[in-house]
């Protein structure tokens, strides 16, 4: 039996095995997207990317640390399940000869074009894609690395 075999497929994995999976895979995209957007994007535009503003504007809220515990959740939580149980099978189904990395890209852009378009334009009101100023290209690249980080963990996990 092969290393894929034995590790399974996502719902081989057994329900703790599971919860692992996702929170391992959260943590390790949160962890690169902190890294990217409060440390080296201020270096590129100025100042860091602020997923909780988004949130605020969003929801209408005016407490900042609410607005960051739903973006944190989203990341943690949400995302890594968009993955795990959207995306890679989708791809599989579909497009099965992709490698792992381009699957986990594409999730990246649609992660990118549902916080820039969908939730920041037709939601939020703002305009759509920011105006394409550099902090959209600095979002864009996050959202890359995000998905790269959860990619290669549930690759490493569930094969």
């Amino acid at each position: 039996m092969n290393a894929q075999a034995a590790r399974g497929s996502t719902l081989d994995a057994g329900a703790g095995g599971l919860i692992v999976t996702i929170l391992l895979t959260g943590i390790a995209s949160e962890v690169v997207w902190e890294i990217w957007a409060r440390l080296i994007t201020p270096l590129w535009v100025g100042g860091p990317l602020e997923p909780a503003a988004l949130v605020q504007s969003v929801f209408g809220l005016s407490d900042r640390a609410t607005a960051e515990i739903i973006h944190l959740f989203v990341g943690l939580i949400a995302y890594p399940i968009g993955y795990i149980f959207i995306a890679r099978p989708l791809a599989k189904a579909i497009f099965p000869f992709l490698p792992w990395w381009i699957v986990a890209l594409g999730y990246g852009v649609g992660l990118w074009i549902f916080a820039l378009y969908i939730m920041a334009h037709l939601i939020a009101g703002l305009p759509a894609f920011l105006g394409f100023i550099p902090l959209t290209w600095a979002s864009l690249i996050g959202h890359l690395l995000f998905a790269l980080a959860g990619g290669a963990v549930v690759k490493a996990r569930l094969g």
